[in-house]
């Protein structure tokens, strides 16, 4: 069984950092895509970032402000918070996308990351 655990958030205050980290487990296979998720109270889940094998790609709201990277083994994921706003405020969710034996979609159970004013 696939599961994917993510860490890091927290209470911060605006122009603060944070960084948070997904590790998955029980996959044979390596994920050809991991992204990062928030939902905001009230609002639909968005995507933040996602890396694939070569490339990453932002939502623009976060441009220039959050990183995302994967470390050894490839099947972990972070999110390097900078300069975090009040709108930042959020459930941060992992996903890991698996495309080869067969597709396959997974995801954490999420963080909270607050970030006051």
């Amino acid at each position: 069984q696939v599961q994917l655990e993510e860490s890091g958030g927290g209470l911060v205050q605006a122009g603060e950092s944070l960084r948070l980290s997904c590790v998955t487990s029980g996959s044979k296979y390596s994920f050809d895509a991991m992204s990062w998720y928030r939902q905001a109270p009230g609002k639909e889940r968005e995507l933040v970032a996602t890396i694939t094998r070569g490339s990453t790609n932002y939502a623009d709201s976060v441009k220039g402000r959050f990183t995302i990277s994967r470390r050894p083994p490839m099947n972990t994921v972070n999110l390097q918070m900078n300069s975090l706003k009040p709108e930042d405020t959020a459930v941060y969710y992992c996903n890991a996308e698996q495309r080869v034996p067969f597709r396959a979609n997974y995801w954490g159970k999420g963080t909270q990351v607050t970030v006051s004013s």
